[in-house]
């Protein structure tokens, strides 16, 4: 795990799910989760910090890995096993992983993300892929 993620998580753990201070305020004040997906090579647990929104009761994350031009190691894990583990606050549950790569609803939700980071904005013109949206439901 990177020192950027295990800061993140550290902080949002040690601050009942909030994030204060962590990563030099990249996610201070954000709404977090903690995704914990299954490596899709390795079968190991990976521990990944995201933004989120929410859609009808579920949370919503979206692939852009800063705008590069592959897809972030998380989604391509959950795309191979897509029943996960969500940290939100101080609750753990497991979820499946839905995955939108185009379409109405896909657009609908990453304009959630942007109007909670601006910088989904800026990621989406900076390549050339289409930015998935994974939508994580309660399997519980």
């Amino acid at each position: 795990m990177s020192d950027f993620n295990t800061q993140v998580i550290e902080d949002f753990r040690a601050n009942g799910g909030a994030v204060d201070v962590a990563a030099n305020g990249f996610f201070k004040g954000k709404p977090v989760l903690i995704l914990h997906n299954t490596g899709a090579k390795t079968g190991k647990v990976r521990l990944n910090p995201l933004v989120y929104a929410t859609h009808n009761g579920s949370y919503v994350v979206a692939a852009s890995k800063g705008g590069a031009p592959s897809h972030p190691h998380w989604f391509l894990n959950v795309r191979a096993n897509p029943d996960v583990t969500v940290e939100v606050g101080t609750e753990e549950f497991p979820a499946r992983a839905t995955i939108l790569e185009d379409g109405p609803l896909r657009d609908e939700l990453y304009a959630k993300m942007v109007a909670i980071m601006g910088q989904f904005a800026k990621y989406e013109t900076m390549t050339e892929r289409r930015i998935p949206v994974v939508i994580l439901e309660r399997a519980d």
